[in-house]
């Protein structure tokens, strides 16, 4: 019983006292390429087709009192203007449902930047607008200090003494720019970009109701290059470096793709989140469907503390294109 009340105190301090702090990192995925709206809003509509829709879901520290699970859907859509629009939606649930997480966002991007001979260098700006919206059910929550050691169980008439606010839920806003090489028959094509979320610094009303803070701005630079070794085979090296407030995390990593004949690629490889895990990762591409699975696999003391700790993903998407267009010349795409 100790066992359980400590997993359960380990995941309200995690998902709780997180949110009063300026360490604070948002939820986000391994395959943080499936998600735009959250990697980068300038990524909206950079695709090899005109709309893409994709899901992602994350199952977190699951020995963890059930843990995070956490869905993500996104749609895109490029038009001829050079203006391309997407919408997504991004939810949490934690601790049998004791904490609740949603961000609806719209993102709209501009990629009519382009120079070089044949202008296949790219540059693309966007902008997101959305929601953050999170909720507490204190009755589903079990704090160590409700530990009875009379009967040797938990007691919840014994109060817990911690406040928690019911509902937050604040405006928010991002922007973000890359730049990527869509040079056809090249042997390196490399890509960058630069994000910033929570430029409006959204207020965090579960710290304090009569004095919020702020959520800090995070701020991204992610980036690769795409390298074909032979006519079969790409390999995609990438790193990721996210700040927000005091926290820092840092991705390194690469994915190969081989092509199968007949519409279908394998993808395999593996990143390394600094501190924290190694995240094998391997899928498949068919037509014009990708499947990803990745599973982070803990390095950090927190497996030690409680046990399996790891992480499953697996993510979906389809890109297609308008009935009747005819492709102009293969395009390189920054993501997957």
């Amino acid at each position: 019983m100790l066992k359980t009340i400590f997993k359960c105190s380990l995941f309200v301090c995690t998902a709780f006292f997180t949110t009063q702090i300026n360490a604070q990192v948002d939820p986000h995925f391994s395959q943080y390429y499936v998600y735009p709206q959250s990697l980068n809003p300038a990524l909206t509509g950079v695709m090899d087709g005109d709309y893409r829709v994709a899901a992602v879901y994350r199952s977190q520290w699951a020995s963890i009192d059930n843990g995070f699970n956490t869905t993500a859907l996104s749609g895109e859509y490029a038009t001829d203007k050079n203006i391309n629009l997407g919408i997504g939606v991004f939810q949490q649930v934690a601790g049998n449902g004791g904490y609740h997480y949603i961000t609806p966002y719209g993102s709209i991007s501009y990629t009519g930047i382009k120079f070089g001979a044949a202008g296949n260098h790219h540059i693309s700006i966007g902008i997101n607008a959305g929601l953050i919206d999170r909720r507490f059910q204190p009755s589903k929550m079990q704090f160590g200090n409700q530990f009875n050691p009379s009967t040797g169980k938990y007691d919840a008439s014994i109060p817990s003494g911690v406040y928690i606010a019911n509902a937050s839920t604040s405006f928010d806003a991002g922007a973000g720019v890359l730049y990527f090489d869509a040079t056809p028959n090249k042997k390196i094509n490399g890509f960058l970009g630069l994000s910033f979320a929570h430029i409006t610094k959204p207020t965090d009303n579960f710290s304090n109701p009569t004095n919020p803070t702020t959520i800090p701005i995070r701020g991204i630079l992610h980036g690769g290059a795409k390298i074909s070794l032979s006519e079969t085979v790409t390999l995609t090296p990438n790193f990721l470096l996210m700040e927000q407030g005091t926290a820092h995390e840092t991705m390194l990593g690469a994915y190969a793709q081989i092509k199968g004949g007949e519409g279908f690629d394998l993808l395999c490889g593996a990143n390394y989140r600094f501190k924290d895990a190694l995240v094998p990762f391997a899928g498949f591409l068919y037509k014009d469907f990708t499947l990803g699975l990745s599973y982070d696999v803990t390095t950090s003391d927190l497996g030690k503390v409680a046990g399996n700790a790891n992480a499953f993903e697996i993510s979906l998407s389809y890109t297609g294109r308008k009935r009747g267009k005819a492709v102009e010349k293969a395009f390189i795409c920054p993501r997957l």
